[in-house]
C-alpha cells in the first residue's frame, strides 16, 4: 500500500438490535451500520472508492470508545455521541446529515422539515434520499426522521429497529404506524 493511501478498518460491535459493522478511517468513524442492512455492500464499496483503501478487519482507536458508547446509549444512560466522524458523501448528503445532527435525543423530525432548514423547501425526495445514504447510522441520527404523517419511514436498518430505537430515546411505547 503507498503511503498517500488511508487504511480503513473493520470491526462486529454487538447490540441488543443486532450486530452492527463499524469502520473507521484514520480520522474517526465513517460507516456504522447493522450487518444486515439491505445496501450494506453499497455503502461498504462507497467507503472503499472514497478513502481508494481496502478495509481490513483490525482495531482502531477509534473502537473501543464507540463499543463503549453504544453500550451506554442502549442501556439509556448516553444522549449525545461523541465519537469523531469522517463523512464520505456529496456536500448536499453532508449538509443533510448536519441537519440530522440538529435532531434532538428523544425527539422526531420529518423530511419536509429537513429540507426547510436547508433553505430548499422542494427538496424532499433529495432529502429523504440523502438520508439512506447516511453510513453512521445511530451517530448520525436518521432515525429520527418521520413521515409527516407521523408514520415510520424507510430506515436501512429496518422500520423495526427504527421503531426500537425511538421507544428507547422517548423511554416509552410509541403508537407510530409501521408502514
Amino acid at each position: 500500500m503507498s503511503k498517500d493511501k488511508q487504511l480503513i478498518t473493520l470491526t462486529r460491535i454487538k447490540t441488543p438490535l443486532g450486530t452492527m459493522i463499524a469502520c473507521a478511517s484514520e480520522n474517526g468513524i465513517c460507516l456504522l451500520e447493522f450487518s444486515d442492512c439491505k445496501i450494506l455492500e453499497t455503502k461498504l464499496r462507497m467507503i472503499t472508492q472514497a478513502f481508494n483503501s481496502p478495509i481490513i478487519q483490525r482495531e482502531s482507536k477509534f473502537f473501543k470508545p464507540l463499543k463503549q458508547q453504544l453500550d451506554s446509549y442502549f442501556k439509556g444512560n448516553l444522549k449525545e455521541f461523541a465519537i469523531p466522524l469522517d463523512w464520505v458523501g456529496s456536500d448536499f448528503q453532508k449538509d443533510v446529515w448536519k441537519i440530522l445532527l440538529q435532531i434532538p435525543y428523544g425527539k422526531t423530525s420529518t423530511y419536509a422539515i429537513q429540507a426547510q432548514k436547508m433553505g430548499k423547501p422542494s427538496s424532499i425526495r433529495a432529502v429523504a434520499k440523502a438520508n439512506g445514504m447516511n453510513k453512521i447510522s445511530l451517530l448520525i441520527p436518521c432515525h429520527r426522521v418521520i413521515g409527516s404523517d407521523g408514520s415510520l419511514t424507510g430506515y436501512s436498518g429496518g422500520l423495526w429497529r427504527k421503531k426500537k430505537l425511538l421507544e428507547l430515546e422517548s423511554s416509552f411505547p410509541l403508537q407510530l404506524k409501521l408502514l
